[in-house]
């Protein structure tokens, strides 16, 4: 059995390696900093030489084949469809003082139609979200989560609460126990989970609407998966439940991604931007999958639809970025068909 407590030093060594603007806080006593003030210097070149961390780096990579023509290319219309959404996620990074009454500056005036509903978060203890009414985009109300501000400590220690925990039963209710998540995600998603829920409702009914779409990149879009299994278990079986997320982290155990893909099974999109490792952390090797509805922006600027869960052709992010030294960090905030991630 794999040690926790070692699986959270391998990927906390992991998450600094892939965030180099990150001082890794060097006011906190981790209790193994270096005498040059240097944290984690020491244990990262003893992990990197280390067979265990190969075997992390190993994981990363499925040794099946896949055919290319099981992968596909989205057209310049499937493309364009994404960009309101894009914005949306994007806006999500905005303060919610601007959201709540859609003064955001560019990221709104992208979506000039919104009607915003509610907001809320401090964008550090809480992620900023909001919830609003695009009428543009097929009436459906909108679920929008900030990502990681690296610049905030606390984002930041809920992106390393990497150990898989069952789900709350009073907010997921009737879901499997087997049915595991990302702890610091969860607990995130858990904060604003009735307020969002409320906001949602008050929406639906004021715009006579059945379709909600929720977004966010990075760990928004992490929050948006956990809350796209939240609205499904909690509001009318009516009501169509669709998740777009942007470099998103996997987020669950094989069961979650399982469960995903039954109940929200293509409904769920979560796009990768060439080279960008975040999608590809948490390791597998520590039991975290990814659902379904993969599509890798490839170097060459086309979009691919990778079927099924962690696709490790060379067309998607499994096979095109084996693991983080073969990735690039300014890749994660895009640009997604030019739009890049930020208020």
């Amino acid at each position: 059995m794999l040690d926790p407590h070692r699986n959270v030093l391998l990927l906390t060594t992991v998450f600094f390696r892939s965030h180099p603007e990150i001082d890794a806080f060097p006011h906190i006593n981790h209790g193994i900093r270096t005498s040059s003030c240097q944290p984690f210097s020491s244990v990262t070149m003893v992990l990197l030489r280390s067979s265990a961390f190969a075997l992390v780096l190993a994981g990363l990579v499925h040794a099946a084949a896949v055919k290319r023509q099981d992968i596909t290319s989205l057209s310049t219309s499937q493309i364009s469809s994404f960009a309101p959404f894009t914005h949306f996620a994007s806006t999500a990074y905005c303060n919610s003082s601007t959201t709540v009454n859609w003064s955001c500056g560019p990221n709104c005036q992208a979506n000039p139609d919104f009607v915003p509903t509610a907001s809320g978060g401090d964008g550090d203890a809480t992620q900023f979200w909001y919830v609003g009414f695009s009428p543009s985009q097929n009436n459906t109300v909108i679920v929008a989560h900030q990502g990681t501000d690296t610049s905030k400590l606390l984002p930041i220690l809920t992106d390393l609460d990497l150990l898989l925990a069952p789900l709350d039963a009073s907010l997921f209710p009737g879901i499997p126990s087997s049915v595991e998540a990302h702890n610091g995600f969860a607990d995130e998603q858990a904060r604003t989970a009735s307020e969002i829920l409320s906001a949602v409702q008050q929406t639906l009914s004021a715009h006579s609407t059945s379709s909600v779409t929720v977004v966010g990149h990075s760990l928004g879009a992490a929050l948006a998966l956990l809350d796209g299994v939240y609205l499904r278990l909690n509001l009318n079986a009516t009501v169509d439940v669709r998740v777009i997320g942007y470099g998103m982290p996997r987020v669950g155990n094989q069961d979650f991604a399982d469960w995903v893909d039954a109940h929200l099974g293509g409904q769920v999109t979560h796009i990768n931007n060439r080279e960008d490792r975040i999608p590809i952390l948490p390791p597998r090797l520590l039991g975290f999958h990814h659902a379904s509805g993969e599509v890798h922006i490839t170097d060459s600027g086309t979009w691919e639809s990778c079927p099924g869960q962690d696709n490790p052709s060379n067309e998607c992010i499994v096979g095109d970025v084996p693991n983080i030294f073969e990735s690039n960090t300014s890749d994660h905030k895009g640009p997604y068909d030019g739009i890049s991630m930020g208020c």
